[in-house]
């Protein structure tokens, strides 16, 4: 969202300031408390209130926004490393409890995904949702109605992401007050939680306005593109039996043959946007089939399109559907480029793509990349000789590879921004370099460190550790060291709907089958890469899947993709950093380094597919129901 309610708070202040300036003096309000009354006196005042529940959806009150964070949720998976806090994903480390909570207790963090700040959010709204029909308008019904809408949406967002991550949530639709009996609070069951989800929703769509909306509010397209979120996540394999030990706990699961009528709504509820109900969405770029052979410019041809959906600063483009827009200087603040970006540039080096993750790109032509191509069985290392590259160069590991690989990773060699005046002239200029130099190939010590390795010239405790940076999210045009970002973050695209659709129509199999692989292709084909083409169901999931992980790599899917499909245990495993060595003689090693650990990882017992409730809350509640296995 941007900064749409500033001048509606300036105007708030000021109406407070001449109301007060009415008053006799001896007859003031506090000024440093919560004035329900004064809130709901005034139709802008509670427009301002609803701004900071907007903000609020991304946790406490001072990091609260929404979206880009310096440490990524995807960070908690197979796709990144997040090198500064890494013990702070928990349930990657088998150290989660309702005492150590990690990324999901730390407000700067992971505030959005916090039990008490979702909680404390859903108390503002039902506020506003149980005061906003007694405020006096002129004028402005179309605004009032409006206005819940929006509340509704947000209201559902947050019950959503308790959904997705604790399961079933105490249910509340109007405020908390003193005096209540809190002792009577009770979780309600996954069922029970979506289906209050579901009704908030439709409320949403009944009140919000298709179009005419301030971009950055909540609209009816957002509301549905949820719907399909929540939907799709419900219809999985982690709370439809694939947990057989808690198929009957029904905090965590549906009821017994549920998943098929769920895969039907979660296929109906993206169809309805794709449908153009809410609104008309497109994926930005072409989505006919890709020129065979590709060329390299066509590659990246392919590749500036989709990096420029997430570098977005103005009018969004048709295939976002909701966001957060972030303003040069006030309001909300993204510090992606000096969060993300390589050291070598003054940057912190943080959430570095990982060895597997990269190895999930495809080549340009659709196939699947292989790195022992050239010493069939070896995958740890890549060599190559001059003459070698010259004749096949994509002996290069990053050479002839999907583009969105170009758009999403900063590879050694990659080009990147103007070095800073401290680093300028040392080669290679403007190119990312993680590897090392040596003279003479069997040299144990290089002459040189690339710039942006831990052992760089420049802020070498900020290296990456994988052998990788991030370059989606990133902003080319801007200098992190100096400068926050304007990019926006994209948090509903129809990308998403896409794929949503694909998945539920290939799970329900039988006629839906060829839909969700054609709904499949369109983003395949926007990526530049061929269709896929199958009739076998095992085959197709998996398609689906790979295609999820690599379009909307960083974006925080990953994280609920790998929970509710339960493959955590599969692909979460130590990682280790690829060690890049280059020769005089024009000799190159590619090394995935089995000596250097970057992070021990081990996704180890079922029970982290679920986050505890903190030990504070169950303490402040004992009668709320733990989340199994803790």
């Amino acid at each position: 969202m941007k900064k749409i309610f500033l001048n509606i708070t300036a105007l708030a202040l000021l109406l407070l300031s001449l109301a007060a300036c009415k008053e006799n003096v001896l007859n003031k309000s506090a000024v440093d408390t919560f004035n329900e009354q004064l809130v709901f006196s005034d139709i802008n005042v509670v427009n301002a209130y609803l701004g900071k529940v907007y903000d609020r959806m991304g946790g406490n009150v001072d990091n609260g926004i929404l979206g880009m964070r310096e440490d990524l949720l995807s960070s908690g998976t197979d796709q990144l490393l997040c090198i500064h806090r890494p013990a702070n994903y928990v349930m990657l480390k088998g150290t989660m409890t309702p005492d150590q909570l990690g990324v999901f207790n730390d407000d700067d963090k992971g505030g959005w995904l916090r039990w008490n700040n979702l909680y404390a959010n859903i108390q503002d709204i039902n506020r506003i949702l149980g005061g906003i029909d007694a405020v006096p308008v002129t004028n402005s019904a179309a605004l009032v109605k409006q206005m819940k809408g929006e509340a509704y949406f947000i209201r559902a967002f947050d019950y959503s992401t308790l959904l997705m991550v604790y399961g079933g949530a105490v249910l509340k639709d109007t405020q908390y007050k003193l005096g209540d009996d809190y002792s009577t609070a009770k979780r309600a069951s996954i069922k029970e939680t979506l289906d209050f989800i579901l009704k908030d929703i439709q409320s949403a769509i009944t009140n919000l306005p298709a179009s005419g909306i301030e971009q950055g509010r909540a609209t009816q397209a957002a509301a549905a593109a949820l719907k399909s979120r929540i939907t799709l996540f419900c219809a999985s394999k982690l709370t439809n039996g694939g947990w057989p030990e808690q198929a009957g706990n029904a905090l965590v699961s549906f009821p017994a043959g549920s998943q098929t009528a769920l895969l039907t709504q979660a296929r109906d509820a993206a169809k309805d946007v794709m449908d153009a109900k809410f609104g008309s969405f497109s994926l930005v770029g072409t989505t006919s089939e890709p020129p065979s052979p590709i060329t390299a410019a066509q590659v990246q041809a392919y590749a500036d399109n989709y990096f420029s959906i997430f570098n977005q600063k103005g009018g969004w483009n048709s295939e976002t559907i909701w966001g957060i827009q972030y303003p040069l200087s006030g309001g909300n603040s993204n510090n992606a480029n000096i969060w993300n970006g390589p050291n070598g540039y003054h940057n912190w080096g943080n959430n570095d793509p990982t060895e597997a993750s990269v190895r999930k790109f495809e080549m340009a032509d659709g196939t699947k990349f292989q790195w022992d191509k050239y010493t069939p069985g070896n995958l740890d290392l890549r060599t190559a000789t001059a003459a070698e590259l010259a004749a096949d160069p994509q002996r290069n590991p990053y050479v002839g590879r999907e583009a969105r690989f170009y758009a999403i990773v900063l590879y050694d060699g990659a080009p990147w921004q103007p070095r800073p005046s401290d680093a300028a002239g040392l080669e290679p200029e403007n190119k990312v370099q993680t590897g090392y130099y040596f003279h003479n190939v069997g040299d144990a010590v290089p002459f040189k460190s690339g710039l942006d390795t831990r052992q760089g010239l420049i802020e070498a405790w900020n290296g990456q550790k994988t052998g990788y940076n991030m370059r989606k999210l990133m902003d080319p045009t801007s200098a992190g060291q100096y400068f926050k970002n304007t990019n926006s973050w994209v948090e509903f695209r129809y990308a998403e709907i896409l794929l949503n659709y694909a998945e539920a129509c290939i799970e329900l199999g039988g006629a839906d089958l060829q839909n969700g692989i054609a709904a499949m292709n369109l983003v395949r084909k926007r990526a530049g890469l061929p269709s896929r083409v199958t009739t076998d169901q095992a085959v197709a999931r998996q398609f689906v899947r790979d295609e999820r992980n690599v379009e909307f790599f960083a974006e925080g899917h990953r994280f609920y993709d790998i929970r509710r499909w339960m493959i955590a245990e599969q692909v979460i495993e130590p990682i280790f950093s690829m060690r890049i060595e280059h020769y005089d003689n024009g000799f190159t090693k590619w090394i995935y380094n089995k000596a250097d650990k970057a992070d021990d990882r081990v996704f180890a017992d079922k029970k982290y597919y679920w986050v505890p409730i903190g030990r504070d809350e169950m303490n402040k509640a004992p009668q709320l129901v733990q989340n199994p296995g803790y």
